[in-house]
């Protein structure tokens, strides 16, 4: 079992009080279930499982029709696990795909009240089955889960806690890291790029050293989530599917905005017209969005607008894959390979939004566009970062004019990263290697 990050918040809720119930809201594939499976398994004596997609697709005992109340609720867990059917305290009911009955997600407030036994719940739609139930406040706690991150991967990589302490000391010391350390961790950075972080494409890289596998995984999710979008209604689902098939060749232009002209044929219609499906996309988890800004101010959703957006894959494999297939050398290949400008941008957006940032860009005709804006609530300010693939660092006009103390936007701190063993602060800015994305 692959360590993860999420691993310690459920351990933490199972050890707790329990007031809510834990809801882990994530894409599929991405291990919420094998997750949850093994930490409940290992606190609890009685353990539930219940796979409401399989149900959803099979028997319906959890439909609308046979589940009304809590009573009859109960009883379908009796008939079918009645012998593994403790209290509150030695048994706990796992509903796995929870967002295909709505209804169960309305009646977990009762449930909670009840207290009879103890809940956890995942859903891999659960953001748009969210937008569509009644949840009264105060009845879960919903938690995102992403891919395996940047330093799950090393973890998985074998990589020790001790060397990555290290790392981090450095950037938090801003010195720049030994020459072999370095290089050790920029190759684990560019394996990372090839095989992201789905925990089966992982395995199949790590353990099977099989590309082909791996690059399975890879195809088998892109359909997956396409098939997802297929279940939306019928004015949606083939716009949906469209916009995420063509957010890969989109990223590879200069301006990665999704052009509405390239949607459909009614090159008249407006960002606006094509709202829902955006909004599918983020919410389902599949897609994240990072907003314009042309005035980077404190916080930053204010002064977003909400017709100027970029879209990312929520896993790298998945774009090098569209991007490269079996081609390996075209990311280890290191300075030989091809531009990999959006892949890096990519993992950059990955890593913010795992480490809990809503994402922005900076986008001005006069000053020019930085790649990312996250709010920093410590400082009550901005942070602007610059992401760079190739050998040239200094290659950037915008983010030196947001962090000038002499400036228009004076923002207190900016970051640059790119492949160079370059750790260090001029001004405002700081210059870092990529690998320490996994800081910030």
């Amino acid at each position: 079992m692959f360590k993860r990050k999420i691993e310690t918040v459920i351990e933490n809720y199972l050890r707790g009080p329990r007031e809510k119930i834990l809801v882990i809201d994530g894409a599929r594939q991405i291990g919420k279930s094998f997750i949850i499976r093994e930490t409940s398994r290992a606190r609890f004596p009685h353990y539930v499982e219940v796979n409401l997609r399989e149900d959803f697709d099979g028997p319906k005992l959890f439909s609308p029709e046979n589940i009304s109340t809590t009573t009859s609720f109960y009883l379908q867990l009796s008939a079918l696990f009645g012998d593994n059917l403790g209290s509150r305290d030695d048994t706990i009911v796992f509903l796995d795909e929870i967002q295909v009955y709505p209804h169960l997600l309305t009646l977990l407030k009762a449930l909670r009240l009840e207290r009879r036994f103890t809940y956890i719940a995942s859903g891999s739609l659960l953001g748009v089955a969210l937008r569509h139930s009644f949840i009264p406040m105060g009845a879960i706690d919903e938690v995102k889960m992403y891919p395996m991150d940047f330093e799950e991967f090393l973890w998985a990589s074998h990589v020790g806690e001790e060397a990555i302490a290290h790392i981090k000391d450095c950037y938090e010391t801003l010195r720049p890291v030994e020459p072999a350390l370095h290089e050790v961790f920029l190759s684990r950075f560019r394996e990372y790029l090839l095989c992201g972080g789905l925990p089966d494409a992982v395995k199949a890289f790590l353990e099977q050293k099989n590309i082909v596998a791996m690059r399975k995984v890879h195809a088998d999710t892109f359909a997956y989530y396409k098939d997802d979008a297929t279940k939306y209604d019928e004015e949606h689902k083939l716009k949906i599917a469209r916009i995420y098939s063509l957010m890969a060749s989109v990223m590879e232009n200069k301006v990665k905005r999704i052009p509405t002209n390239r949607i459909d044929k009614d090159i008249r219609r407006t960002f606006a017209s094509y709202q829902d499906e955006f909004d599918y996309l983020v919410s389902s988890g599949i897609a994240l969005a990072v907003k314009a800004v042309s005035d980077p101010k404190f916080p930053l959703l204010e002064s977003s607008a909400k017709n100027l957006i970029k879209l990312y894959y929520n896993d790298v494999g998945i774009l090098t894959n569209i991007l490269y297939r079996t081609n390996i050398n075209a990311i280890l290949g290191m300075d030989k390979g091809p531009n990999l400008g959006s892949v890096y941008e990519t993992v950059a957006a990955t890593e913010l939004v795992a480490h809990g940032h809503e994402l922005f860009y900076f986008d001005s005709k006069k000053v020019g566009e930085v790649d990312f804006l996250a709010n920093d609530y410590a400082a009550l300010s901005v942070l602007p970062i610059e992401i760079k693939s190739g050998n040239d660092q200094n290659n950037f006009r915008a983010i030196p004019k947001l962090v000038d103390p002499e400036g228009n936007y004076r923002l207190p701190k900016g970051y640059v990263l790119g492949n160079k063993n370059i750790v260090s602060q001029t001004g405002n800015l700081v210059t870092l290697p990529i690998y320490m994305v996994m800081f910030l």
